[in-house]
């Protein structure tokens, strides 16, 4: 039995992806899109004024839910646009430490949510979803660039002023960091990073 010999051009190969890999692991996550950033501000800001007209607790609640679900749509399928046009896999070691990182938090504030509601202790809703949604974002953001773990600070800012300021602040504090603090990161985020 003869042993085939390793072709250069197969060892250079698997040099590559050894390189490509390091430095995957090694870089900062950058898939962050800041055009679904700015999209999913826009969406917020029009969620808010939704909200703001509704009378029911439950209907405004559904608003801000469908805002959620929507701006996570939006947020996923842009970071997807991104990583395609950089030829680069979504979701490597980097992109599952960020997932893995900020999912804790939503999965806090939808059960906390649930608790406020079955309590009605409904005006702590807006600013436990902006706090931990600001935590969600710094944590996720260790494996980030370093713009994001600031816009998670500045979301949890806004969390504290709706816990501690008067209830009627709460629809415009959300405006102001779903809305307002998208939109502003996501150009920051386009400008520097790409899309």
């Amino acid at each position: 039995m003869t042993e085939e010999p390793i072709l250069l051009q197969d060892r250079a190969m698997e040099n590559l992806k050894f390189i490509r890999n390091t430095m995957e692991r090694a870089t900062a996550y950058t898939m962050v899109s800041g055009t679904g950033q700015i999209l999913v501000g826009i969406t917020a800001l029009i969620a808010a004024w939704a909200a703001t007209a509704q009378t029911q607790i439950d209907t405004w609640i559904f608003v801000w839910l469908a805002e959620a679900v929507l701006s996570l749509l939006i947020s996923s399928f842009m970071m997807m646009k991104k990583a395609q046009s950089a030829k680069l896999p979504l979701f490597n070691e980097t992109g599952r430490k960020f997932l893995l990182s900020f999912t804790p938090a939503m999965m806090a504030g939808a059960l906390l949510t649930a608790i406020f509601y079955q309590h009605q202790l409904l005006q702590l809703i807006p600013g436990t979803w902006l706090l931990l949604y600001g935590t969600g974002v710094i944590a996720s953001g260790t494996y980030s660039v370093k713009i994001v773990p600031v816009m998670g600070f500045c979301f949890m800012l806004l969390g504290v002023l709706a816990m501690t300021g008067p209830e009627h602040w709460g629809n415009s504090l959300m405006a102001a960091g779903f809305g307002g603090l998208h939109i502003a990161f996501g150009i920051l985020i386009a400008r520097k990073y790409g899309g």
